[in-house]
């Protein structure tokens, strides 16, 4: 398989790459992160204008048909500039529900919008029993007088509190755990009967717990078919999935390029450190995870975009977070180690990839769920 680039795919990385040089430093970040939002609406607003928004999206709807090889560059551009803005919650995942399975009505009123930068969205799915089980949802939604009602509680939904809508999963019929039954909802964050409690997350994102109380919502708020999510669910969420992977490359080499620099200027005894054999076998070992992680991640957008088997596109996708969950562990481990105790600081970008590649090695799953998944597919 061809792991380079096509040139349109390099010339995007290029632009992507510019912006975050010159717009988004670590110091704008400590700023954006310090905000009350936790995100910046002018940095929203040029990712709207470099077409980055509507990539993933349908040509007819304001985006360019895209795919995730095609957002591979973007996610390692904001992996290594350690980028907090809703980008994976809104285009990776809540765009994809309404464009795989909204109405025509849903796709008109959101994706443009979505496009054009004017609308944020979340995903409200995990509850606190569930674990990374996506079919494990106790919140209910029930036939009400002018359409839905819905009951029940989520935990830790990024960048919730910035959202503009949220996508909600609910059980409509069946038990805790049946496969069917599953729905999903727009919801208006500000609707009467939903509180959200928000924090930041050890990575710095804005993430919130949210209760629904007896929330009215519309017949038009059903997203596809009723009762039959699940498999929707997976498939957005392996789609996301391999964007993270994506991002933690960029993550990675980041943490590499800072560590080797330290290496090589850093002195002890006279001599700088990176003249350590010990060392250097180390900093050998860190780069080879790296380019692993870089080959699975690649491997993983491919077949997300074009397998057409699910077991085998969630086999690979699987396969690619088992790899880029230990590389995450073992980059982040040995960066901060090889800068001593400045590793820790909160001055010290290297410090912040840490707790990204940390986080990104949980999310969607640990390496421990998806081995099992893994050998579970058959």
């Amino acid at each position: 398989m061809n792991f380079d680039y096509s040139e349109e795919q390099q010339l995007l990385a290029a632009s992507v790459r510019r912006f975050v040089e010159k717009q988004y430093d670590f110091e704008a970040r400590r700023k954006i992160v310090a905000a009350a939002q936790g995100c910046s609406a002018e940095v929203w607003a040029t990712l709207a204008e470099l077409g980055l928004l509507g990539l993933p999206l349908p040509g007819e709807f304001g985006g360019f048909d895209g795919g995730a090889v095609d957002l591979m560059s973007v996610m390692e551009a904001f992996g290594e500039a350690l980028v907090v803005e809703p980008f994976l919650a809104t285009v990776g995942l809540g765009a994809q529900f309404i464009a795989r399975a909204g109405s025509d009505a849903q796709k008109r009123a959101l994706l443009p919008r979505i496009a054009a930068g004017e609308m944020k969205l979340a995903f409200a799915q995990t509850e606190r029993d569930a674990r990374y089980d996506l079919g494990h949802v106790a919140t209910r939604a029930r036939i009400g007088r002018d359409g839905w009602v819905l009951d029940g509680d989520k935990c830790v939904v990024v960048h919730a509190p910035c959202a503009d809508a949220l996508i909600v999963s609910a059980r409509t019929s069946g038990n805790v755990t049946d496969r069917n039954g599953l729905s999903l909802f727009l919801v208006d964050p500000g609707s009467p009967g939903v509180t959200l409690a928000a924090y930041r997350t050890l990575d710095e994102m804005r993430a919130a717990d949210i209760v629904f109380r007896n929330v009215q919502l519309g017949g038009n708020a059903l997203i596809g078919t009723e009762g039959a999510a699940l498999d929707l669910v997976e498939d957005v969420v392996d789609f996301a999935t391999t964007l993270v992977c994506a991002e933690a490359v960029g993550a990675i080499k980041y943490a590499n390029d800072a560590t080797l620099e330290y290496l090589k200027t850093r002195k002890q005894f006279g001599v700088t450190i990176g003249t350590f054999q010990a060392l250097q076998h180390r900093m050998v070992d860190m780069v080879i995870s790296g380019e692993q992680a870089r080959s699975m991640a690649s491997l993983a957008c491919a077949k997300v975009d074009g397998e057409t088997n699910p077991v085998e596109r969630r086999r690979v996708v699987s396969a690619a977070k088992i790899r880029i969950a230990d590389a995450c562990r073992h980059v982040a481990q040995e960066a901060v180690q090889l800068h001593g105790g400045m590793g820790m600081t909160d001055e010290l970008k290297v410090s912040h990839t840490f707790r990204r590649l940390t986080m990104i090695a949980q999310q969607f799953g640990d390496a421990d769920h998806h081995l099992e998944r893994f050998a579970g597919l058959q």
